[in-house]
């Protein structure tokens, strides 16, 4: 267990904001875990769980606690026929490698995923998701250290409650109680299938590429990506700043009459009760209000993918919070909707999240 003190949350974040966390102590065993608990709870501190920093925001005092990285690693095989593959993988492997294993034995379910910068740990706090495939639809459960319990525990993914950008570890009165050590997923030989997403489905077109294997659409993403996304170890950015907007059938009418593309995708509910979801694409407000490649306060809305906020000179988060209020005034008053930021603060009370960055699903 490594503990280092006073160190800046801009040095853990990849938006490079924050000032100095109390505690930031380094996860490598399991008996880590505990040990870490308790080494809090003597000093009476709050607890913060952090993975590769692609979705938190450090605030300007800093945290006044102990932020606890996952640093566990290991991908094993733990079932595997021509049909079914079954993989645990440590929390602290990287998410893009993880989905690289996958590919590479030619299993389906998380290619679409591909270059989400992250770790593995962080995947089911965020239900992580692109151009069309979810964390949820694979994952089988996890083992946790129970903070409250002080105990190891399996959590089986039914009890998760996942919907978009949710689950237990990150809402409610579970969220900051679990330190995720290891995932279980399930993988089957079939491919994705048609409809794609637009930017997807285009690539393919434009490549004349038939071909659906999980290595083809793997590598197919990972391009897309690189053109619209920047590399947030080289460009500071948070990746998708803003949150896609899901509606009900009225608002979805009131924006079909300002002209707003909405998403209709047929999906079943947690009873399999079939419904209708109505999303409308954040990056698509951005850019038709004319904000794509503006700068406001020091942050650039990215040319490539408008909802990519990018980092250019700013030093605090109070630039930030200055940045975010012009533009979310500005898409309001537009299309009359309102804005919702994916990165979270890393602050009390809210104790846990771990990091991932979620794909911009840009039509």
């Amino acid at each position: 267990m490594i503990i280092r003190e006073n160190v800046p949350l801009s040095e853990l974040t990849t938006m490079r904001l924050g000032g100095p966390a109390r505690f930031v102590i380094e996860i490598e065993t399991e008996d880590d875990c505990r040990d870490a608990f308790d080494f809090a709870a003597d000093k009476n501190l709050p607890v913060y769980f952090l993975g590769s920093g692609a979705n938190s925001i450090g605030k300007d005092e800093g945290f006044p606690g102990i932020i606890l990285i996952n640093r566990l690693k290991g991908i094993k095989t733990l079932e595997e026929s021509p049909d079914r593959l079954v993989v645990e993988a440590a929390g602290g492997e990287n998410w893009d490698d993880f989905v690289d294993f996958v590919c590479q034995k030619g299993f389906s379910g998380v290619e679409a995923m591909s270059k989400i910068p992250g770790t593995v740990g962080a995947a089911p706090v965020q239900n992580i998701g692109a151009y069309g495939q979810e964390l949820k639809d694979t994952l089988k459960s996890v083992s946790a250290f129970d903070s409250l319990m002080s105990e190891f525990v399996e959590i089986d993914a039914s009890t998760m409650d996942f919907s978009y950008r949710h689950s237990i570890f990150n809402s409610g009165e579970k969220a900051g109680r679990f330190f995720i050590l290891s995932c279980v997923f399930e993988f089957t030989s079939h491919e994705m299938t048609p409809p794609f997403y637009a930017s997807l489905q285009s690539f393919l077109d434009e490549n004349k590429i038939l071909d659906r294997s999980p290595a083809t659409i793997r590598s197919a993403v990972s391009k897309i990506r690189s053109e619209k996304l920047p590399d947030p170890d080289e460009t500071p950015s948070a990746g998708s700043f803003f949150k896609n907007i899901y509606l009900d059938k009225l608002r979805a009418a009131k924006a079909r009459e300002k002209g707003v593309p909405v998403r209709e995708t047929e999906k079943l509910d947690a009873d399999g009760k079939p419904y209708l979801e109505l999303k409308v694409n954040t990056g698509w407000l951005l850019e038709h209000s004319g904000l794509k490649g503006k700068t406001f306060h020091g942050f650039e809305i990215s040319d490539k993918a408008a909802l990519v906020l990018i980092n250019r000179s700013a030093k605090t988060e109070h630039e930030l919070e200055l940045a975010k209020s012009e533009i979310s005034a500005a898409v309001k008053s537009k299309f009359g909707l309102t804005l919702n930021q994916e990165p979270v603060y890393i602050e009390e009370p809210r104790l846990s999240d771990f990091n991932q960055e979620e794909s911009s699903e840009e039509e």
